[in-house]
């Protein structure tokens, strides 16, 4: 049986009845991650990039609760565990999602995704393959852009209140690779102070990421 949140006992309560029936009740909050010690040993272990990235951000939405709360309705499931959808850019130029189920052991998590991925560019998987499933952090990626701020396409239909995640082109500065993240959120489930803990446990874990990936 879902677990849902006592929302009378919430201390965000008045919060959440503020912000649950706004017409736009998304946030948003992007923020550069310094990526050096995660590319570095990405690099030097020959793993995916985009995977290990993926892996850290679904690690850190698992961690900071809000970011596994769900609207349904008046009430707000608890998930156990969310996990990951991500885009892949297909040889046409468009693009799908493809969906890596999340687990501690990060070996497993790579190379899972791996093997999803090179799939997907081959036989391209259905864009609503995972309609109405709402254990989700939805992931983007625009890696030719260093992008500063960001929007993102919302279905109205869609009232769970998924967090998006969007990591831009990384860039050298002053000895450092930096990386721009964006986070959006749905005001009623979260607000800046647990945006700012997810941004927080990210760069630890990039900055640690051999502790983090346990290897």
């Amino acid at each position: 049986m879902p677990e849902y949140l006592d929302t009378e006992a919430w201390s965000r309560r008045h919060l959440f009845r503020l912000f649950k029936d706004y017409d736009d009740p998304y946030f948003n909050v992007c923020a550069d991650v310094d990526v050096t010690p995660l590319l570095a040993l990405a690099r030097e272990r020959g793993l995916s990039f985009f995977v290990t990235y993926h892996y850290l951000s679904t690690k850190t939405a698992n961690e900071v609760e809000p970011f596994r709360y769900r609207l349904r309705g008046e009430r707000v499931v608890v998930h156990e565990r969310v996990h990951a959808g991500a885009i892949v850019l297909l040889p046409d130029d468009s693009f799908t999602f493809v969906y890596f189920d999340y687990t501690e052991d990060f070996d497993a998590f790579h190379e899972d995704a791996r093997a999803k991925i090179e799939r997907a560019r081959r036989e391209p998987p259905p864009l609503d393959a995972r309609a109405g499933q709402d254990d989700l952090i939805y992931h983007s990626v625009i890696p030719w852009v260093s992008f500063t701020s960001i929007s993102h396409a919302r279905d109205s239909r869609q009232q769970s209140g998924i967090p998006k995640v969007s990591f831009g082109k990384y860039r050298e500065a002053n000895g450092r690779v930096l990386m721009p993240v964006s986070v959006e959120a749905h005001h009623a489930l979260l607000d800046g102070l647990h945006a700012g803990r997810f941004f927080e446990r990210l760069q630890r874990h990039c900055a640690d990421p051999r502790a983090a990936l346990g290897l």
